[in-house]
């Protein structure tokens, strides 16, 4: 086989899980997750993992392994997906990286940053100034420093406005410079390191894309997201589960503070967002990945032939 392993990113509701499947019963794979928020067992509706019916077609892994109330980082991805791949290749299936999650796929190809400690004093002051600022407020400081590594955080996203905080105090250099830096010395390689890689990114034109996603957060809701959201709904807001698309609109429907077309649209909008940052992610450091329109109707001819 030409690759060792094939690489599959896009934003979110691109359609990458079915291009993944369909690869995989093409050629015999495993699919690996790589998006930070399918990791989470108690949202696999909300957060779009593989139902029973699709991993019966071919093995997935690292989907729901993990508890909402839990800090996963991409730390702990790495080594997760270190042991995903062993388990691949001992069985003899093609390893398939699935997902949207730009730092996990930095993570498998490029290794982790060895960014500095923060000093203690800087840590408590960046967290008391979130909290007497907020993280719109600090989102806007970190802005006038940090214009690019901003421009890739929500302004609603309080753990990773703090984490880019702290390290342009402590460093003076900015979070997503540090993040483009190679591993040194052994320290976070990559987890697919010395392999031959395949690799895409589904790139839908925007109106097709901005019509999936409204059609499947509707579809989420109706087959039972809003109970999902309830169960989450004390859910300390530092922790990377909180950042789950949808969460708080939903939440806030279930209260009576919204109604349901404004719970929606303001899921809709925040995804439709959040989707405009994966792109950007995936084109400013991803280049070297092959582009595919997901709506074509051969894409799986579009995979296959790279292993011929």
């Amino acid at each position: 086989m030409k690759y060792d392993a094939v690489l599959i990113a896009g934003p979110t509701a691109s359609g990458k899980s079915a291009a993944a499947l369909a690869l995989a019963e093409a050629l015999g794979g495993v699919i690996i997750n790589a998006d930070s928020m399918q990791v989470y067992k108690e949202a696999p509706i909300l957060t779009a993992q593989p139902g029973d019916a699709e991993k019966s077609r071919a093995p997935h892994l690292l989907y729901g392994h993990v508890g909402a109330r839990q800090t996963y980082s991409v730390g702990r991805y790495a080594t997760d997906a270190a042991a995903a791949l062993a388990a691949a290749r001992a069985s003899g299936k093609l390893p398939i990286f699935v997902g949207g999650t730009g730092l996990y796929f930095m993570a498998l190809t490029k290794g982790l940053a060895h960014i500095p400690p923060i000093p203690p004093e800087i840590r408590d002051g960046a967290r008391a100034l979130l909290e007497e600022i907020g993280v719109a407020a600090l989102h806007a400081r970190l802005a006038a420093k940090d214009p690019a590594t901003a421009a890739l955080l929500r302004p609603t996203d309080p753990q990773r406005v703090l984490r880019a905080y702290e390290v342009w105090e402590a460093t003076g250099r900015p979070l997503a410079q540090w993040q483009q830096s190679p591993s040194k010395n052994g320290v976070g390689e990559p987890v697919l390191k010395n392999l031959k890689l395949a690799k895409f990114v589904l790139d839908p034109p925007r109106p097709e894309l901005h019509a999936r996603i409204a059609a499947r957060f509707e579809a989420m809701v109706e087959r039972g997201g809003l109970d999902e959201a309830l169960a989450l709904k004390d859910l300390d807001a530092s922790l990377p589960a909180a950042r789950l698309l949808g969460l708080r609109p939903l939440i806030a429907l279930a209260d009576g503070r919204l109604e349901k077309s404004d719970a929606l649209s303001e899921a809709i909008a925040a995804t439709r967002q959040f989707g405009k940052r994966q792109m950007t992610w995936f084109r400013n450091r991803m280049s070297d990945y092959v582009r595919i329109k997901p709506n074509e109707s051969n894409i799986v001819s579009l995979l296959t032939d790279n292993f011929a």
